[in-house]
């Protein structure tokens, strides 16, 4: 499909190239989106797993090299003004159709030594970010009444909740926000889901914990980041406009499990 034939999407959270937004920016470039790839370096940077010098540029030529086009914004989402100014980033390249919001803040804490600042940096990154980027897209969408399909947003969240507090906690928020976007704005026509991708290994995991999660997916697997590219793909499809409010899970089964 030529590029610019579908509109921009804003992908939040490709810092990696092993991660599961340079996945999703992959799969959505192949599908004829142009994109705005954002990244935040100093948190990669502090959790230490593997990157190159420039992972996201080279996301970013894969991208290219499919045909889409393509803009790198680095941009903190705990601050309150980034959000808009990402957006704003993101229509100016083009007609912006949707949201994919695959950032994050993950540290691991437990009820007694989850400190304020990572309670507080949590939520901002993770709840309060993604309001305001709903918040700044919805302000574009056309104000009359439709039926059609306007725009999408899709967000990915987690079941993380004991010992992983602050990150469990604001991905619940998360969770609410979006499923409200979908209904206070969809008539307005967007379309706003969460997907829950179970255990996806983007070089957190142990080897202990790699094959435990393993052992209790049904689908015997772990998942990957096309497993979750591929749902978000059929969301921002046409096919997949009917589909809204919901919190998928796409886990091979670990849910159930």
């Amino acid at each position: 499909m030529p590029s610019g034939s579908r509109g921009t999407v804003l992908v939040t959270g490709v810092g990696r190239s092993r991660s599961i937004g340079a996945g999703l920016a992959k799969g959505l470039a192949e599908d004829g989106w142009d994109l705005v790839l954002s990244h935040w370096r100093p948190y990669d940077d502090r959790l230490g797993y593997a990157q190159g010098a420039h992972d996201t540029e080279d996301v970013a030529e894969v991208c290219r090299a499919a045909g889409s086009q393509v803009r790198v914004v680095e941009a903190d989402l705990a601050s309150e003004d980034a959000p808009g100014e990402l957006v704003t980033a993101a229509a100016d390249t083009g007609p912006l159709r949707g949201l994919v919001l695959s950032h994050t803040e993950s540290v691991d804490s437990s009820i007694l030594d989850t400190t304020l600042e990572s309670w507080e940096r949590h939520f901002a990154v993770n709840a309060r970010a993604a309001w305001l980027l709903i918040k700044a897209y919805a302000e574009r969408l056309p104000t009359a009444e439709t039926a059609e399909v306007t725009g999408r947003v899709v967000a990915l969240t987690s079941d993380h909740t004991a010992h992983n507090l602050p990150y469990g906690a604001s991905k619940g928020a998360l969770d609410r926000i979006v499923i409200a976007a979908a209904v206070e704005l969809g008539p307005r026509g967007l379309r706003a889901n969460v997907i829950n991708p179970g255990p996806v290994d983007t070089g957190w995991m142990t080897p202990e914990i790699h094959r435990l999660a393993r052992e209790q997916t049904p689908a015997g697997r772990l998942g990957t980041p096309e497993d979750t590219a591929g749902l978000v793909r059929f969301l921002m499809s046409d096919a997949g406009g009917w589909i809204t409010g919901q919190l998928l899970y796409s886990n091979g089964g670990f849910r159930t499990s």
